[in-house]
């Protein structure tokens, strides 16, 4: 399962976002450090698409696609020296997928620090970018010495060479465009400024007017349009606190919350569902009586390994993939009168799965 990291300057409001994403009891108190270990829990990725796919077939059980949220404590300036929880708190980050900055954008008397998303911003990417930097710079010598003996690794040492231009620089890897090649290069250095990064802009509870101006200045400083990693990065803005005791409500209160907010279906499933992209990640629906269930899948796997998430006997055995896309089978009705319209593609071993097809695998082992 793909790990999400939320990361920020100490009371930027991660703890009660991970509470309101996980439904955990991570303590959230305005004081500095309150989160010391991480948090681990579960978030749903929440997609209509699902809810509706198991109305149609009036299935017994609807099984969301997840990811894994880690609430890491707070960073501080010179966290990359040892300030603050220092390694233990960098060591965490190495550890996800796709990292989540919570930048605060509200001014509160009560919590200490700075209340300017872009300060915040400044803090936590050079702390990552001379974290990385000082990892660069330790390896670099001891890999050009070997590539002089072994030529393989000249590829792997130029990579370095790029990232270490760019972090002396005090840029995070994220902002300087890698290809895919550089990425897995440098992949088995666990560099903390190669993962993609979600920026969530937290503002006060009489702030939510406020959110796209916030965002737009995030993103102009973060990735603006045309930049090198403006496909690394996302922005969002929310309030975390409302979001946090909406998510404690039964569904249909908190629907009425949000709604009565302006807030539509809230943040919270925008953010998820923007993570869950930002690290090419899809889904793919089976659907039936008994079960509708989102699964995830890597943009670009073919039928095959999407048999495969479901289990290995149908990537083993697999004989073909009946599809429809989940649009056009919620259009007709049902899986049967699709069929019988002659709407049910037949798909090989090399068919790509695209975002949003219902999958039916046949296979014999």
């Amino acid at each position: 399962m793909e790990r999400f990291g939320l990361v920020g300057l100490p009371n930027a409001g991660k703890s009660s976002l991970y509470n309101a994403l996980t439904g955990g009891g991570a303590l959230a108190a305005p004081y500095p450090f309150a989160t010391k270990d991480p948090n681990i829990g579960v978030a749903r990725v929440l997609d209509p698409r699902l809810d509706a796919l198991a109305a149609m077939s009036e299935s017994k059980n609807v099984v969301h696609a997840t990811v894994e949220v880690v609430d890491i404590g707070g960073l501080v300036e010179g966290a990359s020296k040892g300030e603050g929880l220092g390694n233990k708190f960098l060591a965490n980050i190495r550890e996800v997928d796709a990292i989540v900055f919570v930048l605060r954008s509200f001014v509160d008397d009560d919590i200490p620090g700075p209340s300017d998303p872009l300060e915040h911003l400044r803090i936590v990417e050079l702390e990552l970018a001379l974290a990385d930097l000082e990892s660069v710079e330790s390896k670099i010598s001891r890999m050009q010495k070997a590539a002089k003996m072994d030529k393989s690794v000249a590829g792997e040492v130029a990579a370095l060479e790029r990232a270490h231009a760019h972090l002396a620089e005090g840029r995070p890897l994220y902002r300087a465009g890698l290809d895919d090649d550089d990425r897995a290069l440098l992949a088995p250095h666990f560099l903390l400024t190669t993962r993609r990064v979600l920026a969530v802009v937290n503002v006060a509870e009489d702030g939510l007017d406020g959110i796209p101006a916030a965002v737009a200045r995030v993103r102009a400083e973060l990735a603006p349009p045309g930049s090198a990693g403006e496909h690394d990065v996302e922005v969002l803005g929310m309030c975390v606190q409302l979001e946090a005791e909406a998510a404690q409500l039964p569904p249909e209160d908190r629907a009425e919350m949000l709604t009565g907010l302006g807030l539509g279906e809230g943040a919270l499933p925008r953010m998820v569902r923007s993570a869950y992209h930002l690290l090419g990640l899809r889904t793919f629906f089976t659907t039936g009586e008994k079960e509708s269930r989102a699964w995830t899948f890597r943009a670009g796997s073919t039928a095959p390994e999407c048999a495969g998430r479901i289990h290995t006997d149908l990537q083993r055995g697999f004989i073909r993939a009946d599809v429809i896309a989940c649009e056009e089978l919620l259009a007709i009705g049902s899986w049967s009168k699709a069929r019988d319209l002659g709407k049910i593609r037949v798909e090989g071993k090399e068919y790509r799965v695209a975002d949003g097809d219902v999958l039916e695998i046949r296979f014999n082992v």
